[in-house]
């Protein structure tokens, strides 16, 4: 029998499925469940997990697209007392084997149409078919919210989520239903979350962020949520103007994606109540023309990594007046400092890494002493964000302290350069980075996706009028588009590698 005090990931669930049982708590296409339903499907599949051979603590790694069937198998991996291990489906190879081996999963969950990726001898379960969703039919089978063989307990892993892997492979942060609980906990009060809103969850499910910062506290909370399968700029223009939503988390290049599309200039966009932004650093110039576009829209920048939950700071609609750069204050279960290369607490205004300590916080990684160990260190989490505090406590990222630009033995941060590209019109996207240069160690390089025809020392002029003599780039690179992981951010290594030559 689950522990009287225990607060587990599917136990959110399940309190609001008690409280309001027959509201509805997802749409899918053209189904819909209510928290009831929802709540009695998850103990289906959590029966029916088990029934494979499972046992508590085993890893299950799930392979697939949003649907309800992955939300159903992840809550029903949680009230089973498994480990969830979240892939992004577009990973094929050896990124795929090495999340399955290292995480050493005995199941995968996964669409049927991708099963033919994964390595030979792994044991698969489909999520879903032709006819829609396996774990869907688990939800006709009669039961209790309870499992007779107990639940999880707080202090056990609820998930491995494998780090985005931009500089180096990815490693499995342990995430416990207690930092998942606090997380969310966080996350409600911060983000203003309501019973009474209709949010849009598009980014994938496997992302920790849409996931942890939204879908789950979300449905603590028994608001009604709309899954969608990808951030279709021209489905989620829809969902607005048709009133099925009024809330929509997304990273800065789909924000992007919506400003440039056709609609959004002429449809109804007035049912939009919060924007809600993240993953990646939001370029000044763009928030500026999406907050002159929808002057009514309260936006909230969402700010923190995967190993904290993922939520750790945000600025607050109110807050962005002056500080649209910043990315806001610690959210309620976290404490952040500023700290120079010997973990020394630095001045207000002067750049350090920022280091956490929070219930939040992941375990450790995975079978990785070490790295545990030197991201652990001096008792803090070392983020390897590069950020400026201010007096008031709001905190301004300059770049990953990987990412900082050594030029001439003057360091640079991208985002202000890339910023002061923003502001050209013909500008869509900008990633800056450092290129290996036998004068100046490393060159300031900045690589563009354009809207219209513009040459690079035009772009080059227009920056030397904004920025620093030894800030502004040596060199311009125009591309189709740049490479991003799932979550939106761009991939800086690849871009290093591709150019470096």
């Amino acid at each position: 029998m689950t522990p009287p005090r225990t607060s587990t990931v599917d136990g959110i669930l399940h309190r609001t499925a008690t409280r309001t049982p027959t509201r509805t708590a997802i749409r899918f296409q053209d189904r819909a469940w209510t928290y009831r339903e929802l709540d009695d499907a998850v103990t289906a599949a959590a029966r029916a997990l088990l029934g494979t051979g499972l046992r508590a603590g085993d890893r299950v790694a799930a392979y697939g697209h949003n649907s309800d069937a992955y939300l159903i198998g992840f809550l029903g991996c949680a009230r089973a007392g498994l480990v969830h291990v979240p892939v992004n489906h577009r990973l094929t190879g050896a990124d795929l084997r090495h999340i399955l081996e290292h995480s050493g999963s005995s199941l995968v969950l996964t669409d049927p149409h991708l099963e033919h990726r994964l390595p030979g001898g792994v044991r698969a379960l489909p999520l879903r078919d032709a006819t829609g969703s396996l774990l869907e039919r688990l939800a006709d089978r009669p039961g209790t919210a309870v499992l007779a063989v107990g639940g999880p307990g707080a202090d056990d892993l609820a998930q491995l989520l494998y780090t985005s892997g931009t500089t180096a492979l990815p490693k499995g942060a342990m995430m416990t239903h207690r930092a998942f609980v606090h997380a969310y906990a966080s996350a409600i009060t911060a983000l203003d979350l309501k019973e009474t809103d209709r949010p849009v969850h598009a980014l994938p499910l496997y992302h920790s962020a849409q996931t942890h910062v939204f879908l789950l506290p979300y449905l603590a909370v028994g608001a009604e949520n709309v899954i969608i399968d990808a951030p279709d700029p021209d489905r989620l223009l829809e969902l607005v103007e048709n009133g099925g939503v009024d809330s929509l988390f997304a990273p800065p290049t789909v924000w992007i994606d919506l400003a440039r599309h056709p609609g959004f200039t002429g449809r109804d966009l007035s049912g939009l109540r919060k924007a809600y932004y993240g993953a990646s650093i939001m370029p000044v110039p763009v928030l500026e023309r999406l907050r002159a576009r929808l002057p009514g829209l309260a936006f909230y920048n969402c700010f923190g990594q995967t190993e904290t939950g993922p939520l750790t700071t945000v600025l607050r609609p109110e807050e962005h007046a002056g500080r649209s750069a910043s990315c806001g204050r610690p959210v309620l279960f976290v404490e952040a400092g500023v700290v120079d290369a010997k973990g020394r607490e630095v001045p207000a205004g002067t750049p350090g890494e920022v280091v956490y300590r929070s219930p939040q916080l992941c375990d450790g990684y995975w079978n990785s002493p070490e790295e545990t160990e030197e991201a652990f260190r001096g008792g803090w989490f070392h983020s390897g964000d590069m950020a400026v505090r201010d007096a008031e406590g709001y905190l301004t990222v300059v770049d990953r302290i990987k990412d900082v630009i050594n030029s001439g033995g003057v360091l640079v941060a991208s985002r202000e350069v890339e910023d002061a590209l923003y502001t050209h019109p013909a500008v869509v996207e900008a990633a800056v980075v450092g290129l290996p240069d036998e004068r100046w160690i490393e060159a300031v390089t900045a690589v563009v996706v354009v809207r219209a025809p513009v040459t690079e020392e035009e772009l080059l002029a227009h920056a030397r009028e904004r920025l620093a003599h030894f800030k502004a780039p040596k060199r311009v690179v125009f591309t189709a588009e740049l490479p991003r992981n799932a979550s939106g951010k761009i991939l800086k290594r690849e871009l290093r590698e591709r150019y470096g030559v």
